[in-house]
């Protein structure tokens, strides 16, 4: 079990009166505009314990967010892992059996396995293939400045800064243990016009996570032309949002071992100046950074064997 040494600042919101919504999925609710134009997915508790998301989209649904144009779906995804959400231990209800961030690929949801999160995904699969435009809401484990992933093609890339927030915008293939949502089919691809954002907003509990989870997703919603700007204008801080800055991944760190330990108290975005500095074990393999002024990329406390221990990243701006 991996401990928690932050506070839960954040209240886990009431979701209950969405659970009909109206497309035959619970916690799934489509808006049609009733005219042409792209399919907008905002979703939320893709881990269970990430309570900003949540937040956002009970705003945004409070607030009667309707699309000008195209669909809009709002998406509360492992709620069986958010309804075991408990503050005096908030990690256990990351999930239920499995990651659901894991299972997004072909192989998986058409092969054998059961768990309660290849459940869900394939009951929301059917929509998630409909759709055009992703922006799927997480948090962190450390009090790292906000990142968006924008996975390993141009098309992510050109998507974040077209949203402009926040500064750091992280280009990334995922993971040895899975394929995320974000990276799922089409918005994988780079031929396809169908594309992707993840968000991570900040520490999972934190006060302040809620709100930059509302500021990308209102960002999202003007950029991709799914609502009115006016309307998004309206609901924004009057600031104008920094410079981004963006940082290519080179690889995660996959844990091969059962003994995996980081050298210093790393908590991410840390750039470490001289290439071939150890900064961890891997049994007794030593891991060490692969180029000068190498930027650690969200290091993990889940410390388990196939894991990702840390991503290696150099800015590249």
């Amino acid at each position: 079990m991996v401990s928690s040494s932050c506070p839960v600042e954040l209240n886990a919101p009431d979701i209950s009166q969405y659970r009909q919504g109206n497309t035959g999925v619970d916690y799934v609710t489509t808006f049609d505009s009733g005219g042409a134009g792209a399919h907008v997915m905002l979703s939320a508790l893709v881990h269970g314990n990430e309570l900003c998301g949540a937040h956002a989209l009970d705003y945004l649904l409070r607030e009667e967010v309707r699309p000008r144009q195209g669909k809009l779906t709002v998406a509360f995804m492992n709620v069986a892992a958010y309804g075991r959400f408990d503050p005096a231990n908030p990690v256990v209800s990351r999930y239920v059996d499995e990651d659901f961030n894991r299972v997004w690929s072909a192989e998986v949801l058409d092969g054998p396995r059961d768990s309660v999160e290849l459940r869900r995904a394939r009951e929301v699969r059917p929509l998630v293939d409909t759709v055009d435009l992703l922006l799927d809401i997480h948090s962190m484990q450390h009090a790292t400045p906000p990142l968006m992933l924008a996975g390993r093609h141009d098309k992510g890339r050109r998507l974040a800064l077209d949203v402009g927030s926040p500064v750091h915008v992280v280009c990334d293939a995922g993971h040895a243990a899975g394929t995320r949502m974000r990276d799922y089919a089409a918005f994988g691809d780079r031929d396809s016009e169908r594309n992707a954002l993840l968000i991570e907003c900040g520490q999972h509990w934190t006060t302040g996570t809620d709100r930059v989870a509302l500021e990308v997703a209102l960002r999202f919603l003007a950029c991709t032309g799914a609502v009115a700007r006016d309307w998004v204008d309206a609901r924004l801080p009057a600031t104008t949002p920094p410079a981004q800055r963006t940082i290519d991944v080179t690889g995660p760190v996959t844990i091969e071992s059962d003994r995996f330990w980081f050298v210093d108290d790393y908590r991410g975005m840390e750039v470490i100046a001289d290439e071939g500095t150890v900064i961890g074990w891997d049994g007794e393999r030593a891991v060490r950074t692969p180029y000068p002024n190498c930027v650690l990329i969200m290091p993990s406390r889940r410390l388990r064997r196939g894991e990702s221990a840390v991503r290696f990243g150099r800015y590249v701006d």
